[in-house]
């Protein structure tokens, strides 16, 4: 095989699955002169944080009676305090052919799932052999009809199992059963087994543009946290030491995650995509202490220890 070849079949990409941090602005009114002002005044707390912003615009909580929304102003907005929109959030129709004409990715919105429908033939079958009455799609069945349906299976019930005639029973003198030998004692059901999350621990200080992911469980850090630090996880976080980085706790959406650290002095902390940045954090007289951060509907609850 030539070089040429070789290279030919050398692999250029590869396709990964990751976990990233992506603010969700979720509109309220179709206001975009106050959604300016607002949005200008948040951004100036913390500049640095919301440069370069990855954006999901979510317009799925929009009230309907507030017009048709211009998506291409909102976005313009967004551009100019320096998010960038990666996909819209939408439900209605109109918002959906917007975001497809700027060919921008659409996301379900938040909550959603899909019904499912079962058909007549996945229906359990009545354990008493009685044939099922089948109607057409959506008419109800007649009281006299149910009294019928109900009596048939009554009396299937009440019929044995199997009805040995007369003259065979003559012929063939009932003789007493011998209970079964070998006969293997029913095994008790095993309790579930407990879920095991894992835990990933880290003992090393924990410097700035450094970022530290505990998929699928707790993290938990035995160091200082520097700015400018990110430790994500699915689950709680701990730090027993200086919190100065961004402490994300469950990233995947578990509300019930929390966040603890002895020393609260951190660019941004979140629990399931609600945050407080160091600026709303400085106003707490938690800032400095050791405290703990849960969530509580939408808002971020932060208590000393």
């Amino acid at each position: 095989m030539s070089q040429a070849d070789l290279l030919d079949h050398d692999p250029v990409f590869q396709l990964k699955g990751s976990m990233l941090a992506v603010t969700v602005l979720e509109l309220a009114h179709n206001d975009l002169p106050r959604l300016d002002r607002q949005l200008a005044d948040k951004v100036a707390q913390a500049p640095n944080f919301f440069r370069d912003t990855p954006l999901v615009l979510a317009l799925d909580k929009l009230p309907d009676g507030e017009g048709q929304l211009d998506l291409q102003g909102v976005l313009d907005i967004c551009r100019r305090h320096g998010l960038r929109t990666l996909a819209v959030r939408a439900s209605r129709e109109e918002d959906i052919r917007l975001a497809t004409m700027f060919d921008i990715p659409v996301l379900p919105p938040s909550g959603s799932s899909r019904e499912r429908t079962v058909e007549p033939k996945d229906a359990a079958t009545p354990l008493t052999g009685a044939t099922p009455v089948r109607r057409p799609r959506g008419e109800r069945l007649s009281e006299k009809a149910v009294e019928q349906a109900a009596g048939s299976a009554s009396a299937q019930l009440e019929k044995p199992a199997e009805a040995v005639p007369a003259e065979t029973q003559a012929e063939n003198p009932a003789e007493p059963q011998e209970p079964a030998k070998d006969a293997a004692p029913e095994k008790p059901a095993e309790p579930p087994a407990p879920v095991v999350r894992p835990t990933k621990l880290v003992t090393t200080p924990v410097r700035g543009g450094v970022q530290i992911y505990a998929a699928g469980g707790d993290l938990i850090v035995l160091a200082p946290v520097s700015p400018g630090a990110e430790l994500l996880a699915d689950g709680n976080i701990h730090v027993y030491g200086p919190m100065r980085g961004r402490a994300l706790a469950g990233v995947k959406g578990d509300t019930s995650a929390r966040i603890f650290c002895q020393q609260l002095a951190a660019e941004l902390v979140s629990i399931a995509g609600n945050y407080k940045v160091a600026e709303d954090l400085r106003r707490s007289p938690q800032w400095g202490q050791a405290v703990h951060v849960s969530l509580s509907g939408d808002v971020l609850n932060i208590t000393r220890l």
